[in-house]
């Protein structure tokens, strides 16, 4: 791929060659494996609408934003890929939790939450199995940390924190905020773009909660 790169593309620096190159073989890749496997993504994906908390408007929303997040910071397009995938499959560990809790129309009671927050470790456990979603594992399991360090499963505190996580954390955030709920109405984007801002340096990490705040700011004038 390397070589393919160095005799197709001219005026670019040479890390800039390494970094296309590096992408066209990963996307290559990605879309052979995918192929093999896309029975057990689209088994993944119709068990999460069939639960009813992961829409397929929610998953694209998520996809959409994240992409573009990752856009934004430079991020090479094997991490734009996982970002994707991150995206759409940051929740699968719920398929594990009982549907007394995760459709529960008002707040979780102490046990209730607690029985909630297993979902990350399932979903790594999940994702850790399959090919298709094995490199993105680590961030399922870690989509729950905040930027103070009072998240879970493992209490990380910022840069500690993969990016990747940092930025679905805000989106995910926003599209909830946005979106109505079995316990509570959409607040609409002005106030939830308040909420974020309101979070920022406890629950999310202020430069991704800028970047995203703007990017949507722009998008609505």
């Amino acid at each position: 791929s390397i070589g393919y790169a160095l005799r197709h593309v001219d005026g670019e620096s040479v890390r800039d060659l390494y970094k296309f190159a590096d992408d066209e073989m990963y996307r290559e890749k990605t879309s052979h494996r995918y192929t093999r496997n896309n029975g057990d993504i689209s088994l993944l994906t119709n068990m999460l609408e069939a639960r009813n908390f992961e829409t397929e408007a929610h998953a694209r929303r998520l996809e959409d934003y994240c992409v573009k997040i990752g856009r934004m910071l430079g991020f090479r397009e094997s991490s734009v890929n996982s970002l994707a995938f991150l995206a759409k499959f940051h929740d699968i560990g719920k398929i594990g939790i009982r549907d007394k809790i995760l459709l529960k129309p008002g707040p979780l009671t102490e046990s209730e939450f607690a029985e909630m927050k297993k979902h990350s470790e399932i979903g790594y456990r999940i994702a850790n199995s399959m090919p298709d979603l094995e490199h993105v594992a680590d961030f399922i399991h870690k989509h729950h940390e905040w930027f103070d360090g009072s998240g879970y499963p493992f209490g990380l505190k910022g840069e500690e924190i993969p990016i990747e996580c940092r930025i679905l954390s805000v989106v995910d955030a926003y599209d909830a905020m946005t979106s109505d709920r079995p316990y509570r109405k959409a607040i609409g984007k002005e106030n939830a773009i308040k909420e974020l801002k309101r979070c920022s340096g406890t629950q999310f990490d202020p430069d991704i909660v800028d970047l995203f705040t703007g990017l949507v700011q722009s998008e609505e004038a």
